[in-house]
């Protein structure tokens, strides 16, 4: 998390661009030039846990979850974490995690039973906003258009992905019509690897990635998930653990999607693809593309900007052009990255209750 004085375009420019990048500069003053931005791993409490969900709300403020009913808060920019655990949810894997303040909160577990918690006090007390027990349901992500309109997604239910929305604030929800839904191909479904493989921008666009066999499709929506279309990509596909992982939109026409093959993690390929039309048609990235596999891609810094950095287990890459090309940043595994909306602030989370924190380096 940094403050906010930090995130000029000037300093962006010149702390995070490392030596060789197209700057215009001369090889003395890039010699000269400040250290790249990093992660700074943070202390944690004794916590073992994957932590997969993750929630920057401010410099101050973020919300981090995973295995083992694991729910952490940090009202003092990651300094301290705090439990908030649920009740008698040891057994539970909270995938993902949304969150407006330090008090008003959303966790979504995964498979059976699938369910979704909300907390208005900062996770001292907990309700069960939602509960499915349907052989097959798998939710994957939650995410917000504002306070009172939400959704969430469960891998295929009966041939359809199954979608949920909210729009009281998450206190109930009602499942969209399958047959507003696109149906979904033999071995088709989302990862739960960051709750980033679904993403919302405004006030009524939504995006799924999809993976799987057959498929690597970006599901899209212009009425707050009402009713959809599916696109086809060209990011990587034919086997369970290739597809998209993780989408970022810049505005209604502007998106990147990235992922790979997560038993490949290594290897370079079609693991990202750009979107100029909304999701209507993707072009892969052939050169300068992530390093390996990615699981999850968010925009920080400049708001009117659009930089991207990319996590996963194959470590951290980042893009100052919308994501036409990238640069290998840190060889740390996580599995998630989130930065406040404003761009200031930013965290990373990962295997073993890991917990990172975005440094903005100074000259």
């Amino acid at each position: 998390m940094i403050s906010h004085k930090l995130y000029s375009l000037a300093i962006i420019l010149a702390i995070i661009l490392q030596p060789g990048c197209n700057t215009g500069k001369s090889a003395q003053e890039e010699s000269t030039a400040p250290q790249p931005s990093h992660w700074q791993i943070l202390p944690t409490p004794d916590v073992d846990a994957s932590l997969r969900g993750l929630c920057t709300v401010s410099e101050k403020i973020a919300w981090a979850s995973g295995t083992g009913g694991t729910v952490l808060l940090t009202v003092d920019g990651g300094q301290t974490w705090t439990r908030r655990q649920v009740p008698n949810t040891d057994s539970l894997d909270f995938r993902d995690i949304l969150a407006f303040d330090e008090n008003i909160c959303f966790i979504i577990s995964i498979g059976l039973p699938a369910k979704i918690f909300k907390t208005t006090d900062g996770g001292k007390n907990w309700m069960e906003s939602y509960s499915n027990e349907k052989e097959g349901v798998f939710f994957d992500a939650i995410d917000f258009w504002d306070r009172q309109h939400g959704i969430a997604f469960s891998d295929p239910v009966d041939g359809h992905l199954l979608i949920i929305t909210t729009g009281d604030g998450g206190d109930t929800w009602q499942e969209i019509p399958k047959e507003n839904i696109p149906p979904a191909l033999e071995g088709e479904g989302g990862f739960a690897a960051s709750g980033t493989c679904l993403t919302v921008y405004g006030d009524k666009y939504a995006w799924i990635g999809s993976g799987g066999v057959k498929a690597s499709r970006v599901f899209r929506s212009a009425d707050k998930g009402q009713t959809w279309q599916v696109a086809e990509t060209p990011v990587i596909q034919g086997r369970p653990s290739t597809g998209i992982f993780s989408l970022a939109f810049k505005d209604p026409l502007n998106g990147i999607a990235v992922g790979g093959d997560y038993r490949a993690d290594r290897l370079r390929g079609a693991n990202a693809a750009i979107t100029r039309d909304g999701g209507k048609s993707w072009v892969l990235i052939t050169k300068n593309q992530p390093n390996g596999f990615k699981s999850c891609v968010t925009h920080f810094g400049d708001p009117k900007k659009n930089y991207l950095i990319a996590v996963g287990t194959s470590g951290t890459d980042y893009s100052l052009d919308g994501g036409n090309t990238w640069r290998f940043m840190d060889t740390t595994a996580y599995h998630v990255a989130s930065f406040s909306k404003d761009g200031t602030a930013g965290f990373a989370a990962g295997p073993k209750g890991r917990i990172a924190k975005f440094i903005m380096s100074e000259n």
